[in-house]
């Protein structure tokens, strides 16, 4: 009798080991990240998979972010789409438009009776990704805002000081004259022209860049971004590029590797722009706050956020849904969000992740790194500067790169190519708002 239940027991044990573990449940997470910030979300993807064993997040880059968010939308029609997927900014008025396709974060939260405060979130950063009624629709994960990278080295060669005043496009332009005359083939260039030198203009001088609250109080919005300030500024532009003051390198990001390397002195791109530089220049740089035009009543307002947010896809299962909560709630935790905007330059997207980088000594050992945040919440946002939320954004954007460019050669001049912009990107609106009824 003692022999049959230890050989019983014995056998029961070798069962339960030979037996396959659960396997995790798995969520999907499509990105636009390669390089350094590919290697940061690989990071924090496998910090999350190794703290826990319910849920395994497997990361998938799909491209840039127009290529992820067009991937999203075919994959939704094929009834294969991600758990989750990064939109860039640009892209949530369509998000919001998409009925049935997405599942919004405060409801997956609620859902899943996961702890969740929308108040930890940073204003003027939340507001964008809000509803009218203050419901958050998706998750800030990688937020930015422009400012001015500088070359120290290449401004100590043209004989100008280093501290020298870059705080307004006034004082810039006489920079540009001195690195010209010195030599400098590259004086300024910049990354992603539209979102800087147009809807962050716009916003940072605290004038409309479209009607309607720039279309946070409906669809009906028009483009007004051809103003008397806004074209003054993409004159300047378009006079610096003749004068070879202003190079222009592309419609996206294309400039960064030139000042990476150091050829370029002045650089306007995304705080996000620390990750690189910081890991691959070899001269002394520094950041400043993006420049405004003196003279504009209301400058220097706030600057606005780029980057993306995480939205929740629908047509899943109620446990998959519970791991996305927690990924979510891991990635907005005080430890892992303060990593991730030291190592980035992107916003800490919690109050609390903000509070314990200072308490760490961050922004004392990097100086300019608190420029950023600063530029986000040194006043509170007004209807010109809480965010833009617009129809076909993305194919607008394109509209005005089209029209930026032909200023930039000489071919327009900057009231004939914003009224152009403005005009043609006027032609999508009515087509998306035609759509979302």
């Amino acid at each position: 009798m003692k022999k049959f239940a230890l050989a019983t027991i014995a056998s029961a044990m070798m069962a339960s080991a030979a037996a396959p573990a659960m396997a995790a449940t798995e969520v999907q997470f499509w990105h636009a990240f390669t390089g350094r910030l590919g290697e940061l979300v690989a990071e924090q993807v496998e910090t999350f998979n190794s703290s826990q064993s319910d849920y395994t997040v497997v990361a998938s880059h799909k491209g840039n972010y127009s290529e992820t968010l067009n991937a999203g939308i075919a994959a939704f029609r094929a009834d294969e789409q991600p758990h989750l997927l990064m939109v860039f900014e640009v892209g949530t008025a369509t998000m919001m438009g998409a009925k049935g396709a997405v599942k919004p974060i405060y409801q997956v939260m609620a859902d899943a009776e996961a702890d969740f405060d929308q108040d930890a979130y940073i204003g003027s950063v939340k507001g964008y990704y809000t509803s009218t009624d203050g419901n958050m629709l998706s998750l800030p994960f990688n937020s930015s805002t422009p400012v001015l990278w500088v070359n120290n080295d290449a401004l100590k060669a043209a004989g100008i000081e280093e501290n020298v005043d870059l705080s307004t496009w006034q004082k810039v332009g006489d920079v540009l004259d001195t690195l010209k005359e010195s030599g400098s083939e590259c004086p300024l260039t910049t990354a992603w022209q539209s979102w800087i030198h147009l809807e962050n203009f716009s916003a940072y001088h605290d004038i409309p860049f479209a009607t309607k609250d720039n279309g946070f109080a409906g669809t009906d919005t028009e483009l007004s971004f051809n103003g008397a300030a806004q074209v003054q500024h993409i004159q300047a532009m378009g006079d610096w590029a003749k004068e070879g003051k202003f190079i222009y390198k592309g419609r996206r990001n294309e400039g960064g590797a030139d000042f990476r390397a150091g050829a370029c002195a002045l650089f306007t791109e995304s705080s996000a722009g620390y990750a690189g530089i910081s890991s691959e220049a070899q001269f002394d740089f520094s950041v400043r706050p993006l420049p405004y035009w003196d003279g504009v009543d209301g400058a220097p307002q706030n600057t606005i956020i780029g980057g993306a947010s995480l939205w929740v896809m629908e047509g899943h299962e109620s446990e998959e849904y519970k791991g996305v909560a927690e990924f979510l709630n891991f990635v907005s935790s005080t430890d892992i969000q303060a990593k991730w905007h030291q190592n980035t330059g992107y916003l800490p997207i919690t109050l609390a992740a903000g509070i314990k980088t200072e308490e760490e000594g961050f922004y004392d050992a990097n100086p300019g790194t608190e420029i950023a945040g600063i530029q986000m919440t040194a006043k509170e946002p007004t209807a010109n500067s809480k965010g833009l939320r617009l129809g076909s954004f993305d194919q607008i954007r394109g509209i005005i790169d089209e029209e930026l460019e032909a200023v930039w050669t000489g071919d327009k001049d900057a009231q004939a190519a914003m009224d152009s912009a403005v005009e043609r990107g006027n032609q999508l609106l009515r087509r998306f708002e035609r759509a979302s009824k």
